[in-house]
Order: C-alpha cells, then sequence, then structure tokens
C-alpha cells in the first residue's frame, strides 16, 4: 500500500483543526488560519524556522496585492450605502420590469449592488424594499427575499472588490481584471438559476403570500410609501451606478488592451501613450480610487467634509478584520505551495507548483 506523502498528511490535519476551530470552538478564524498554517507547515516537513517565515512573507504578499483594493472597495460601499443608491438601484429596476416581475428586479440589484457592497449590508438595506413589494403587490416575501438574497450572496462571493474573490486572486496569482470579468459572467446563470428557484418556492409555499388587502388598505400603503420616498433625497440612477460601473470598465478596458498587445502584429500597442494611461487608470487600485472620488463628489455632494471622513472611516472600519483574516489565508496558501502539499493536486487544479528548497 502506497503511504500519502507527509506534506499531504499535514494538509488533511491542518484542513481538520481548521475546520473544527471554526465551528466548534470560540476561537476567531484569524486564529484558526494561522494554527491550520503551522500545522501544516511543521508536519509537512518545513521546521519552524521555515514554517514561521513563509507565513510571513505569504501574509505579506496576499495583502501587499489586494490590501488597498479591500479598502478602497469598503469606502466606495459605505458611501453607496449611506447615500441612498442601493434603494435607487432597486426601485429603479421594479419600475423598469413591472408587475410581476419583482422577483426578477431584485434579483438584478442585488447582482449588482454586491459587487461594492458586502452582502450583509446590502441585505439589510434592500430588505425594506422586499417587504413593502410583498405587501402592497401581493407577493411572496420568501419568493422575493430569496431572490434578492440569491443575487447578492453569488457576486459577493464571485466579483472583486469584495474580499473573498481577491483574496483567491492575490492566492493564486489571478489577474483581479480576469478574476472581475470570469465572476461577473460565471454569476449571471447562477442568478437566473436562483430566480427561477424562488418562483418554484411561490408556488410550493404559498402560506408566504400576504392576506388580499382591499381597496383602502392599498391606497393607504401606497400613500405611505409615496411619503416615505418624497422624504428620501435618493441619488438618481445614473449617479447611483457611475461609481460601480466606472472601475467595472476601466478595468476591462485594460485587459483588451493587455490581450491585444500580446497578439502578433500589436506588440507596439503596449508602448503607445494612450494604452499606457489605460493601463494606469485600468489599475484596480487606481480604478476604486477614482470610484471613490465619484462617489464622495456626486453621491454626497452636500456632505460636509468632517461627516465625509467618518462615513469613510466607517467603512475602514469594517475592513480590518477583513485584512486580517484574507493574509492568513495567503499565509496558509503560502505554506501548502512550498510544502510541496499543492504538488499532488496542481495537475488537476492547475495550481502554481513552486517548491520551496528544504534547509
Amino acid at each position: 500500500m502506497t503511504s500519502l506523502p507527509t506534506p499531504i498528511i499535514g494538509l488533511i490535519v491542518a484542513v481538520f483543526v481548521l475546520v473544527w476551530l471554526v465551528l466548534r470552538t470560540r476561537v476567531h478564524a484569524l486564529i484558526a488560519m494561522l494554527a491550520a498554517a503551522c500545522i501544516a507547515g511543521l508536519l509537512g516537513g518545513m521546521g519552524i524556522d521555515k514554517t514561521l517565515s513563509v507565513i510571513t512573507s505569504g501574509f505579506g504578499t496576499t495583502l501587499g496585492s489586494i490590501g488597498l483594493v479591500i479598502g478602497l472597495g469598503v469606502m466606495m460601499g459605505r458611501l453607496l450605502e449611506v447615500s441612498g443608491a442601493a434603494e435607487r438601484i432597486a426601485w429603479s429596476f421594479i419600475k423598469w420590469l413591472g408587475k410581476r416581475r419583482e422577483e426578477w428586479a431584485l434579483a438584478i440589484t442585488g447582482y449588482i449592488v454586491s459587487i461594492p457592497i458586502f452582502v450583509d449590508s446590502a441585505f439589510v438595506i434592500l430588505y425594506p424594499v422586499a417587504k413593502a413589494l410583498a405587501k402592497s403587490g401581493k407577493r411572496s416575501l420568501l419568493t422575493l427575499g430569496v431572490a434578492l438574497a440569491g443575487g447578492l450572496v453569488v457576486t459577493h462571493h464571485t466579483v472583486p472588490p469584495t474580499p473573498g474573490p481577491l483574496g483567491v486572486a492575490g492566492i493564486f496569482n489571478v489577474d483581479i481584471g480576469a478574476m472581475l470579468l470570469t465572476g461577473m459572467a460565471l454569476a449571471v446563470p447562477c442568478v437566473i438559476g436562483i430566480v427561477f428557484y424562488a418562483q418554484w418556492l411561490d408556488k410550493r409555499y404559498p402560506d408566504f403570500v400576504p392576506r388580499t388587502l382591499n381597496a383602502d388598505e392599498v391606497n393607504a400603503a401606497l400613500e405611505q410609501y409615496n411619503k416615505e420616498k418624497e422624504q428620501k433625497d435618493l441619488p438618481s440612477l445614473t449617479l447611483s451606478l457611475l461609481p460601480i460601473v466606472v472601475p467595472i470598465v476601466l478595468i476591462f478596458l485594460k485587459a483588451i488592451c493587455s490581450t491585444l498587445a500580446t497578439v502578433e502584429g500589436w506588440s507596439g500597442l503596449a508602448t503607445h501613450p494612450v494604452v499606457q494611461a489605460i493601463n494606469f487608470v485600468g489599475s484596480p487600485v487606481i480604478a476604486l480610487a477614482i470610484s471613490v472620488l465619484l462617489a464622495v463628489y456626486t453621491l454626497v455632494p452636500r456632505m460636509d467634509k468632517h461627516t465625509t471622513a467618518e462615513r469613510l472611516e466607517e467603512g475602514l472600519q469594517s475592513a480590518g478584520i477583513i485584512l486580517l483574516v484574507t493574509g492568513a489565508g495567503g499565509a496558509l496558501g503560502a505554506i501548502l505551495r512550498d510544502s510541496g502539499a499543492n504538488l499532488p493536486i496542481s495537475p488537476i487544479l492547475r495550481l502554481p507548483t513552486c517548491r520551496s528548497r528544504r534547509s
């Protein structure tokens, strides 16, 4: 019987300990990931000094490539939250798609809004919209809630600048522009499938449909909704989408230019001044910095300097633990690469196969 290589044993034990610590104890995910990295390195035969060195270098390398992107992303997302841009996007899609298509409107809204805003915050902001639609339109709150949550969750887990996709891009050295475009394309069929599932839930669980309202109750609900909507100073749809669309377009243009520069006969394209300018503004850090500036001066133009700084710092406060956990994930990934635990599975997943020199 062929025995498992030592690095693979270390990987198995590390994953088991990581899952156990996160699910069964009060240990924070950051400590759990660092513990898993230590176990994988030591059991993989790397030694104490080498294990500690790889953990720190892996942590720093990961944050060095995506730290600024995460920080800028959460700043932009916070301004989208407080300005009401997410609500404007939701109501606009609902108006365009019309009645009985509210689940599609909410799913599309979730698909867009969750790119810059954390999924939990976005759901808290948009859930009242789904609840109001369920009451006024006699729609199942279960259907609308699932469609909204599905749209939010899918892009949150596949499209940068949310931390998960950025962490994967940093650990596996994937171009963020390619990650963004691939994630957006992958999310589309998933969102469509979730909407169909939400519609099936409408028929499967009819008890979630609100009771039928009489004419007076409908008019009262409509008047209350219009009154609440008028009291909110929401930005226009164009301004609401601008901070989201601009960085995506810039990164997309950079990806196109980079691809064309590799085509035979187009090698001189990379040195053209216009292409160099596109490559500069299309880098994720610069693109998101531009997006934050757009959000400041278009979504909250009347907000004073002190309040604006407070809102941006509120976003950064939520990024602290995210940066640490993402860096710890990079440290664990570096341990798995340098210990050689990735070698048996890299031909299947086409992972980097760099293996450290054992001292």
